[in-house]
């Protein structure tokens, strides 16, 4: 007899539909179970998972007869664990344990143990959006993961705990109740694991991370050891705009894919931070694997990838940022297919002058000779330079400072300037596919960041001194426009062009 069961594979952040057939016959070898359609190592070792979770589940394994499950469409890659549910599923079907009718319209996934419980899998949001899509009427996933199904709508979602328990709600004996879709998706940003009212001096640089979180711009810190610089970046999260619903599902979806959600936290409704440490491998920074998983770069998406001893980076690895901060995407190619990811991120990094830290340093000596920190600052090449927005020194912080009992603004009131600026953009650019100023392109820079006489005259001057690429002056435009907006100004003044033109001054030139 012929069952077929709904399912999902994986492949990128996106699923696609998987049609389960089990088709179980008298004759040839009994007992044993056949898989074919592309399946990977851990779907090979299903067939004992599901043999012993349907027997410990007080039901009747067709022992005496030939299985053969075929995973279809046989040309897409099958892995993980997640169709031992369909599977086994499938076999009480065909074996008339479970009516025919009540497969119809319906979706199964999940991971067998051999008691008969189920365990979560990765990847259920992109799963559920798919069966929406499909337009099924039901989706069986395990009951850990269920709040996560239940974020997309218009999917009935059942939380299973166990084989058994689906067995008895398939037959009718036990009905599972569906779980509520999730509507209350509101979340009070957490308070900042350091509030910039802890931070002494540096008003500079607070106002080019204020800048930056406004904009969405990069940046670059470069200051000697000790003087702040990893402590302001820690602060960021603290002023950045909460997520939109939208945005928080395309994190969500990153974050199931890459198997990284807490089990307690079915949205991300917080921007991420992320601080991979200098040792990353290319593959770990951008993504990668024999199937492509999201690195770093993705999971930092619509969040902050922050980049801490920048030239202790492989350079190749650096190198691979270049295409990511223009196109905001990553592409991956395999001999098997290409695979796109989003890395909409804003890029953060922090650097001593030198080797030693203390090239400029006015109270201490530096120990490096020129040659060797021309060699260290080479270490970061000038493409990559220059898609960096904001380039900053971070000075050391003097005694009267640090012992200055006064505190400064608080990540709360920079908050509310930043997402104020953050609405006037979205305004501005409702039309467009953009959310912020560091997303414009050259038609939306040219409709949106006009300069008066006296403002173009400067812009001249600096790009002959300054020897700015186009790029560069792009980048200036935009970071112009960020600064009227926390100003509320309706178009880009001097003061505003003036200051942006200051955060580009090239700090590593010797």
């Amino acid at each position: 007899m012929l069952a077929i069961v709904g399912s999902a594979a994986v492949v990128g952040l996106q699923a696609l539909p998987v049609r389960v057939e089990v088709d179980v016959r008298s004759g040839g070898q009994s007992g044993v179970m056949t898989l074919v359609g592309l399946p990977d190592a851990a779907v090979r070792e299903s067939s004992e998972r599901v043999r012993s979770a349907i027997r410990n589940s007080g039901l009747a394994f067709p022992g005496n007869r030939r299985v053969t499950v075929n995973l279809s469409p046989a040309d897409i890659r099958k892995e993980g664990p997640a169709y031992d549910l369909p599977i086994a599923v499938g076999l009480l079907a065909a074996s008339r344990q479970i009516p025919l009718p009540a497969l119809e319209g319906a979706m199964f996934m999940g991971e067998l143990s051999l008691d008969g419980s189920l365990r979560h899998v990765r990847g259920i949001l992109p799963m559920a959006d798919m069966a929406r899509h499909s337009q099924a009427t039901a989706l069986y996933v395990p009951a850990g993961d269920a709040a996560e199904a239940a974020l997309i709508p218009d999917v009935t979602v059942y939380p299973v705990d166990s084989l058994e328990a689906l067995v008895a709600h398939l037959q009718g004996f036990a009905p599972i109740p569906p779980l509520p879709a999730q509507t209350d998706f509101a979340a009070a940003p957490p308070p900042p694991a350091v509030d910039f009212a802890e931070i002494k001096g540096q008003e500079h640089a607070k106002r080019a991370l204020e800048i930056a979180a406004a904009g969405g711009h990069n940046l670059l810190m470069i200051g000697p050891p000790g003087a702040g610089k990893t402590l302001m970046a820690r602060a960021i999260p603290g002023i950045l705009p909460s997520l939109t619903l939208e945005e928080a599902l395309e994190v969500t979806r990153i974050y199931s894919v890459a198997d990284m959600l807490p089990a307690d936290t079915p949205l991300v409704n917080q921007r991420p931070f992320r601080a991979p440490h200098h040792t990353i491998s290319h593959a770990g920074l951008v993504g990668g694997g024999r199937w492509p998983r999201p690195g770093e770069i993705s999971l930092a998406h619509r969040g902050v990838l922050f980049l801490d001893e920048l030239p202790e980076f492989d350079r190749r690895v650096l190198e691979v940022l270049r295409q990511p901060l223009e196109d905001k995407i990553v592409t991956i190619s395999r001999a098997q297919g290409t695979l796109t990811f989003p890395s909409n991120f804003v890029l953060l990094a922090a650097m001593n002058p030198c080797p030693c830290g203390y090239y400029g340093d006015p109270e201490r000596a530096c120990t490096c000779s020129l040659g060797m920190i021309q060699r260290y600052r080479k270490r970061i090449s000038g493409p990559l330079l220059d898609r960096i927005d904001l380039h900053i020194e971070v000075p050391r912080v003097h005694y009267d400072k640090l012992s200055d009992a006064t505190q400064g603004e608080p990540s709360a009131v920079i908050r509310a300037r930043v997402e104020a600026a953050r609405r006037r953009q979205q305004a501005r650019l409702a039309a467009t596919p953009f959310t912020c100023n560091a997303d414009m392109g050259p038609a939306e820079i040219r409709q949106f960041c006009p300069l008066d006489s006296e403002a173009q005259n400067l812009m001249r001057s600096a790009m002959r001194q300054m020897h700015l690429s186009a790029r560069g002056y792009h980048r200036v435009l935009k970071v112009s426009r960020t600064i009227a907006d926390l100003e509320g100004a309706a178009d880009i003044q001097m003061p505003h062009l003036a200051e942006a033109l200051q955060y580009r001054t090239r700090v590593l030139e010797i």
